[in-house]
């Protein structure tokens, strides 16, 4: 892949708009633009400042427009770079992108922009990919997490921990240059203690992946129970709107709905399924197969039982019989206003929420609970959490080395099963923050982003 090309894309989403920004960069950026701009001659101008002008070209006037230059090394991408703010006709927005073709620039590629970035030394790996994050968050939890990131926060605490893992492992290796003089240069103490404080730093991150997962891509939330329960009920009191259709009638919900909702900054996908039971209604049968999908693929389910129609007894082998997913269960009683005594109930299920989803009594325990499951108290010290899969797996993998690293020195292995081990957790931290990296892995990463960032 060429990286000495001068690139040119449209930085704003395809369509009309008031305007259209399309960016270039690279060593001939501001050329190639001040061949078409006219009154000024953009070549003497400072960095940082804008330019009001026009694109013209063999007599035919393209558009008005306003030149932003940014000059290398002050740049997103430490390369000359120049935004056009031209207005947003994909008409004119398309003319002017070919006529910087013409005159020498090429089209970018998905994520080039960012990728020139990192390339160039303006953040690490975990930072670019915190970039393509940040644009794609849709909830203020996720927004917060790709931003902690993107300023290089998850980044300064790996950096941090391979130092320290770093100077170890050099002496372990001088050990092995001098293995014939017999000598030791690090105190097998000091690299245990050490080690043990990295896996007290490691591991909060590890366990954060949960929480950062559900944060950057929401939380599958299943709504499930017997029919007429007050599942639809319920989705309709949390989303504040009529979704779903309520009657009295079992079995009115036949297939799933699903909507999203966010709670406390934590976008939720909560599914509303057709109601657990034995039926020889063919379709509502399905429907009830499709439950159980759902369930298999859930974060969390919510339990609902009517509090009129269910026994405790009843209520504890749903519950029970869900046990066996190892996922979080919510338990919801409704219906609590129609009955006078719960004692059986709260004898029976531990941790039970009563509610009445009609009178949206009890919903704010539900939502604490939710809060809860996801828990955003969770995290590391730091306050990091780990949203990214590459990043939790190589994090997992540095764990489970520094664990073999700490039950080698336990048992006395010699220096260079140690030394090997300490390798291979300085290269999977080194992976996360690019100072690892190979052409195929920086592809997939930078490929997923849109075109012009």
């Amino acid at each position: 892949m060429n990286f000495s090309d001068t690139i040119v894309a449209l930085a704003t989403p395809a369509g009309v708009g008031a305007i259209g920004v399309i960016r270039l960069s690279g060593d001939r950026a501001i050329e190639i633009v001040n061949k078409v701009f006219q009154p000024k001659d953009l070549s003497v101008q400072a960095s940082h400042t804008i330019h009001y002008g026009r694109i013209e070209s063999a007599g035919r006037v393209y558009d008005e427009v306003v030149a932003s230059l940014y000059i290398a090394p002050r740049s997103y991408t430490k390369e000359n770079v120049v935004e056009i703010s031209c207005h947003g006709s994909p008409f004119i927005q398309e003319s002017i992108l070919q006529l910087f073709v013409e005159q020498g620039a090429r089209f970018a590629r998905p994520g080039e922009f960012t990728q020139r970035a990192f390339l160039n030394g303006a953040f690490d790996l975990a930072q670019a990919e915190a970039v393509a994050d940040v644009i794609a968050a849709d909830s203020a939890a996720a927004q917060n997490a790709a931003l902690h990131q993107l300023r290089g926060g998850f980044s300064k605490e790996l950096a941090a921990l391979r130092e320290e893992l770093i100077h170890f492992a050099s002496l372990i290796e001088l050990e092995l240059d001098f293995g014939e003089e017999d000598v030791e240069f690090a105190d097998r103490q000091d690299l245990e203690d050490l080690v043990n404080q990295l896996l007290a730093n490691i591991r909060p991150l590890v366990a954060s992946f949960r929480t950062g997962n559900a944060v950057k891509n929401g939380v599958a939330t299943v709504i499930v129970g017997k029919p007429n329960a007050g599942k639809s009920t319920l989705l309709n009191a949390l989303l504040n709107e009529d979704r779903a259709i309520v009657s009295d009638i079992a079995g009115t919900t036949r297939d799933s709905l699903e909507d999203e909702w966010t709670l406390g900054g934590i976008k939720f996908r909560l599914v509303d399924t057709a109601g657990l039971r034995e039926t020889t209604d063919v379709i509502e049968a399905l429907g009830v197969e499709r439950t159980q999908a759902w369930v298999k693929k859930a974060q969390v389910v919510i339990y609902m039982a009517d509090a009129t129609s269910e026994t405790p007894a009843g209520f504890a082998a749903g519950v029970e019989a869900l046990g066996t997913l190892d996922i979080p269960v919510i338990k919801l009683l409704n219906k609590v206003d129609q009955i006078s005594d719960l004692s059986a109930f709260n004898q029976a299920i531990p941790d039970l929420i009563p509610i009445s989803a009609k009178n949206r009594s009890g919903i704010n325990d539900l939502e604490t609970a939710l809060l809860n499951v996801v828990g955003l108290d969770q995290v590391s010290t730091s306050g990091t959490l780990v949203t990214n899969l590459r990043h939790y797996q190589q994090l997992l993998q540095t764990q489970e080395t520094l664990e073999g690293v700490l039950a080698a020195l336990k048992t006395g292995l010699t220096g260079d099963l140690i030394a090997q081990d300490l390798r291979y957790a300085l290269h999977h931290l080194g992976e996360i923050t690019g100072q690892i990296s190979n052409d195929d892995l920086l592809k997939n990463i930078f490929g997923k982003f849109c075109i012009g960032k």
